[in-house]
């Protein structure tokens, strides 16, 4: 029995062939792995010729279960704190556009003025 979910492509697209994108995809999770030490020299061998042998999705599907889950989501770049320390102070921001900020002053410069004039006009 698979431990991949159903809705894994490997279990539902068993019979899909396997293009050069996903199998260096995989290779490169095997090399993740074994560099990690999640996989043992015999497995990861045996990992990478099945990775290489395979023609279709579902024979990926056993290397695919030696791995461990990856992530299905990106961190935003707003939580993504990089690689400096914690309590360090981050780098100036480059200011907006300034020709953009000319062109906002400017109307609303020209708004004021607008309102002032109907003001003593008035």
């Amino acid at each position: 029995m698979s431990n991949l979910p159903i809705s894994s492509k490997y279990r539902s697209t068993p019979q899909a062939p396997v293009d050069d994108r996903e199998r260096e995809s995989i290779v490169a999770r095997v090399n993740a792995a074994f560099e990690q030490g999640k996989l043992d020299d015999w497995t990861y061998r045996r990992a990478l010729d099945a990775a290489f042998a395979a023609q279709t999705l579902g024979e990926l599907a056993p290397v695919v279960e030696q791995l461990p889950p990856q992530a299905t989501y990106d961190v935003p770049a707003i939580v993504d704190q990089g690689t400096r320390p914690p309590g360090e102070v981050s780098e100036i921001r480059a200011p907006a556009n300034k020709t953009v900020m000319t062109v906002v002053g400017g109307v609303a410069a020209a708004i004021v003025l607008l309102v002032v004039l109907l003001v003593v006009l008035l």
